[in-house]
């Protein structure tokens, strides 16, 4: 069985707090969500005359699978849709589908919209039957939809009912304050189905009780047929449906066709490539996309998996685009440093309890002693063991320098911090090339980050891919005086496309922070030289 998925990132993602596209964002979005095989992405909102141009200069986009969507209200009480000027821009918009919000709660008519609610219905079939006359395919989200049923359930059904004879091809059943259970959802989906059999049922639920995913679920299992959900879940409030999660629950554990199976792989990039879009920190304990979904600490669990993956893996986590991953720590056994240096350095064929894995692990500890912690900066470990193997080959040798520290913001708000930086850079002739380079920033980390990218820029233009996507400080002796104290910098970076994380640790802030700095970016190019 079909089950669409409608994508709504880009209109009710967008009203989450510190969430902004820009139109460039959104081609961004609608072409990776496209490719994912989505079956609706509603790009923009009707009542914003930039959303409106922008499904105008996207008229000659090519869409493989998707069709693009706009959303708007139902007219205003005691008007006429045709002189609705929201309506009108909707009409003549470039996308195929207008999805018309409309109440369906006695309550919300009377104390939000100030009307009656034959007045409401009225609005209902006017603006649908305008818009399905300007030859649009028409949606109908039938706001506060369980909240309304609970009150006066022949209401809310009679707007539905009035909502499909006006010609909407599908019933938007809204959970608006994410308030539902699921058990409630699935009871009175499979009540609208029951009463309303030849219209076609959808789901939005929001987030409010993290219980979005599931009440759109039990949504499908009792008779909807659309899932409507948002990237990440990000949206207004606790957010919506998240659709990385609800996408591969419906296709992988109830065997419903959402997507090609073959673009179902594309997930976790696509969940990736959308949060670097709105720059937001992806959330890597997210289930089937996170980086952490299929990361193994405990020895037992990273025993067992070694031998059958399936006992602490629910799905192979190849078929969502994810792979499995093993963390290290100071209490791990040779085993999982074993496993994880099978996995990030095969070519080393470092065979657990040889003399070169030995020694290896022993240069590991030592760094350990120092407070180095490598469970989530694998890009400096694996640096570390072409360190003790002796064939670490840095693109770069500092030379010297300088961190001048400005006021504090708190002081002087527009207040910058200064670096300079002098490397040494090899020139493939045997020789080195020096160069020079300072810069400004927003503090000191900022600033060294910027000055020693233009100071490498020349010979390694493809930097400008990378940026910082975190920074963590983490105290370590801090039974002691902890301004004099040691610190551990993680830094992650990202290059829009790829993560990895680095560490520094020192008795100096800024010292640590250069560590993992360095790291990043000799991760980068190393990775970059070897394909």
């Amino acid at each position: 069985m079909k089950i669409e998925i409608y994508d709504t990132t880009l209109r009710d993602g967008a009203q989450g707090a510190g969430i902004d596209f820009t139109d460039d964002n959104k081609r961004e979005v609608i072409a990776a969500l496209d490719k994912l095989g989505i079956s609706y992405i509603e790009a923009g909102n009707a009542a914003l005359a930039s959303d409106v141009k922008f499904f105008d200069d996207i008229a000659e986009m090519k869409l493989e699978n998707a069709s693009l969507a706009i959303f708007c209200a139902t007219r205003k009480p005691n008007t006429s849709a045709c002189d609705d000027k929201v309506l009108r821009a909707a009409a003549s918009c470039h996308a195929p589908v207008v999805t018309v919000v409309g109440k369906s709660s006695a309550y919300q008519i009377e104390h939000v919209l100030r009307t009656t609610v034959n007045e409401n219905l009225a609005m209902i079939t006017d603006t649908v039957s305008f818009l399905r006359r300007a030859g649009k395919r028409v949606f109908f989200d039938a706001e506060h939809f369980f909240d309304g049923y609970g009150d006066d359930p022949n209401y809310a059904l009679t707007v539905l009912k009035t909502a499909y004879e006006a010609g909407a091809e599908r019933l938007v059943l809204c959970d608006t304050n994410g308030g539902m259970l699921p058990d409630v959802i699935g009871v009175v989906v499979n009540a609208v189905h029951k009463r309303l059999p030849e219209a076609q049922l959808a789901i939005h639920c929001h987030d409010d009780m993290g219980m979005a995913v599931a009440c759109s679920v039990e949504a499908v299992i009792s008779g909807a047929m659309q899932v409507q959900c948002t990237v990440s879940g990000i949206g207004e409030r606790c957010g919506n449906c998240n659709l990385d999660t609800v996408l591969p629950i419906l296709q992988l554990k109830l065997g419903y066709a959402c997507v090609p199976p073959e673009r179902l792989s594309s997930l976790t990039r696509t969940a990736r490539e959308v949060s670097e879009a709105v720059n937001l920190s992806f959330n890597e304990h997210a289930p089937f996309v996170g980086g952490y979904a299929f990361t193994h600490k405990a020895g037992m669990h990273i025993d067992a998996v070694r031998k059958r993956p399936r006992s602490f893996e629910h799905i192979a986590p190849e078929l969502v685009g994810n792979s499995s991953d093993v963390l290290i720590s100071r209490i791990s056994g040779k085993s999982a440093y074993g496993a994880v240096l099978e996995r990030i350095a095969p070519e080393l064929e470092l065979e657990v309890g040889s003399e070169k894995f030995n020694k290896v692990i022993s240069h590991i500890r030592d760094y350990e002693s120092r407070g180095f912690q490598f469970e989530n900066a694998e890009a400096s470990f694996l640096l570390v063991v072409r360190e003790a193997l002796g064939i670490r080959r840095e693109p770069f040798e500092l030379l010297t320098f300088r961190v001048i520290i400005g006021e504090p913001i708190s002081v002087n708000p527009k207040s910058l911090s200064a670096a300079w930086i002098k490397v040494a850079i090899p020139d493939g002739e045997g020789g080195v090339r020096e160069e020079f380079a300072a810069a400004e920033g927003l503090g000191p980390v900022n600033a060294l980050d910027v000055a020693l990218r233009r100071a490498l820029s020349a010979v390694y233009p493809r930097l400008e891919n990378v940026r910082l996507s975190d920074y963590r400080v983490r105290v370590l002796d801090s039974a002691s005086d902890t301004t004099a104290s040691s610190v551990r910098v993680l830094i992650e970076s990202t290059d829009g496309v790829s993560v990895w994380r680095t560490v520094g640790v020192s008795v100096d802030i800024v010292d640590a922070s250069w560590q993992a700095l360095r790291d990043s970016i000799e991760y980068y190019l190393s990775k970059e030289a070897e394909g």
